[in-house]
């Protein structure tokens, strides 16, 4: 996230995470109780944050999506998980322990998928600060491949795609309303986070759906603009005015 893409931060932070950790077991237990106990963990779990942690230490509802054993040897335990974000993980083994009875810790953790994000797709530090050199010394094709598109982190938010003449003044803040698009997802749903693009497919703003998908005949706003993330200008300026929408 760079420039004005950094709007986008809260959007992402927000998303599932993925993580293969490393649990070591402080007593012997068999294979199934294990499994029985972290069957108990997924779904909506109430989980108060470590004592070395950034945030209030007071419980807070998280989401588990999915807990599978990748092996188990003695009484170690890789396991991967897919949480909501702001799961903590060591606190997860904690927890995971006590139910046992034995007691628990996570010894070590990889982050693998942070919302559409993939591990695939990272390129290490020694990797950038090359393609870094690179770009100064002019040959930036290497730091273009590392640079993803915008676009690419909202992939997995329903998309409304809007005429040409309604993208200004999206970008001036204004609320998109139903004359102004051109097509949309059929999944979206009061309240939901949406991706305003262009029919080009570039990144308008995110924002927050006024009515469902289904009620779109009904007319009037559709989304309340919440981030933008398209320049003012970019596309010709057709409203105050000189343009009124045409029903779609």
């Amino acid at each position: 996230m760079l420039g004005r893409a950094t709007r986008l931060t809260q959007a992402i932070a927000g998303q599932p995470k993925e993580y293969v950790c490393l649990m070591r077991l402080h007593g012997d237990v068999k294979r199934e109780e294990l499994l029985d106990a972290l069957r108990e963990f997924v779904g909506e779990i109430y989980q108060t944050p470590p004592i070395r942690s950034r945030v209030a230490r007071r419980p807070r509802v998280r989401v588990v999506y999915e807990l599978e054993v990748l092996e188990f040897e003695g009484r170690d335990v890789l396991f991967k998980a897919l949480v909501s974000g702001g799961t903590y993980l060591r606190k997860l083994c904690h927890d995971l322990g006590l139910l046992l009875g034995i007691g628990a810790h996570m010894v070590e953790l990889r982050r693998t998928r942070s919302g559409p994000v993939t591990e695939d797709q990272a390129v290490s530090l020694l990797e950038l600060f090359a393609a870094v050199k690179a770009y100064r010394e002019g040959e930036g094709r290497w730091l273009e491949e590392f640079v993803r598109n915008p676009e690419e982190l909202v992939s997995y938010l329903p998309k409304v795609e809007v005429l040409d003449t309604a993208v200004d003044a999206v970008c001036h803040g204004a609320p998109l309303a139903v004359a102004g698009i051109a097509r949309l997802s059929r999944r979206i749903e009061p309240g939901d986070l949406v991706a305003v693009q262009t029919l080009k497919g570039e990144l308008v703003a995110l924002g927050r759906a006024e009515k469902s998908a289904l009620d779109v005949e009904e007319g009037g706003i559709f989304v309340n603009t919440d981030v933008v993330l398209m320049e003012r200008g970019t596309y010709q300026s057709y409203w105050k005015g000189r343009w009124r929408p045409q029903e779609i």
